[in-house]
């Protein structure tokens, strides 16, 4: 079982007991990794980065930061240069009012690649950090050499489910929620973001695997301000997009070498959206992890850097 090795601290100063919970507020993560900012597109990133080599970058989802990959960067950086940022509007990222739509968050992720000296990558993406990582390996197979998928449905196969499967429409609810603006927000603020415990650790077959303390990381990084605000926006201009413009992803063909990684107990997204993938993913692997939920990389932590290692090494550079 892996367990995370990072604590917190205030001012780099280890804190005791007494003044734990300003820490989980105010203070940053330490572990095998560097904290730095990174300006690229006009956005200022926050990001983790560990190891040297070729570049492998990791895209969290909803509603959490960097702090997903806890558990994968420090194997992975035995390989590769590895890069977990703060997406554009959440933790410690700028959060300009716009450029939340698919198309500019793909090139926050080219240019920030860029940025960091590298001009082909591996892609990773959870979730949201999914989307953009399908759309990114899509649009410029000539920047991501491989493309790794954690719980993150396929644009076509997905917005074809959401229009003919009631069961993922039921699924789904929550992005109708989303886009009723102050509702959210209050719904989410409520009891210090308690939402977030319930959305991640009350979703996962292996709860106990996420602390307390993991949890606190996660709540101050959506209640930092405006962060919640610019992680919504992601969902209401995807559904925005989506009712202009049914053809951006009526056919999206991905030939880069992928594997998906998948957790069958995905109460969100439903596996039945692996079926006909290989249609528009030639090159694929799909590995189904039948006692994990959407929270896969937290549920099966070292299967799920295993599967990333094995995809990766020796096939970037």
């Amino acid at each position: 079982m892996v367990r995370s090795e990072s604590r917190l601290a205030l001012a780099g100063i280890e804190v005791n007991e007494g003044r734990r919970a300003r820490a989980r507020v105010l203070g940053v993560v330490e572990g095998p990794w560097t904290h730095r900012f990174v300006e690229a597109r006009d956005v200022r990133f926050h990001l983790v980065e560990a190891g040297r080599g070729p570049l492998v970058v990791l895209l969290h989802g909803f509603p959490e930061c960097w702090y997903s990959w806890r558990h994968q960067i420090p194997r992975l950086a035995e390989h590769f240069h590895v890069v977990a940022p703060d997406m554009r509007g959440y933790n410690e990222t700028s959060k300009p009012r716009d450029g939340y739509d698919v198309a500019s968050l793909v090139e926050d992720v080219l240019a920030l690649a860029r940025a960091l000296g590298h001009e082909r990558f591996g892609l990773v993406g959870h979730d949201w950090g999914g989307v953009v990582a399908w759309a990114a390996a899509a649009r410029h197979p000539e920047r991501v050499t491989r493309l790794a998928i954690v719980n993150a449905p396929h644009p076509t196969l997905f917005v074809r489910a959401l229009r003919s499967s009631p069961a993922q429409m039921l699924r789904s609810w929550y992005v109708l929620l989303f886009q009723i603006p102050g509702l959210a927000e209050w719904l989410f603020r409520r009891d210090g973001g308690s939402f977030v415990d319930r959305v991640i650790r009350g979703n996962m077959v292996r709860p106990e695997l996420v602390t307390d303390d993991d949890l606190a990381v996660y709540r101050a990084a959506i209640l930092r301000p405006r962060a919640l605000e610019s992680a919504l926006a992601y969902y209401r201009r995807a559904f925005r997009d989506a009712v202009r413009d049914r053809a951006a992803v009526r056919n999206v063909t991905v030939r880069v070498p992928t594997r998906v990684v998948w957790g069958e107990r995905d109460r969100a997204l439903g596996v039945e959206l692996l079926d006909g993938l290989d249609r528009y993913v030639p090159e694929l692997v799909v590995q189904r992890f039948p006692n994990a939920s959407h929270w896969l990389q937290q549920d099966e932590p070292e299967l799920v850097t295993d599967a990333l290692l094995e995809h990766f090494h020796g096939h970037l550079g």
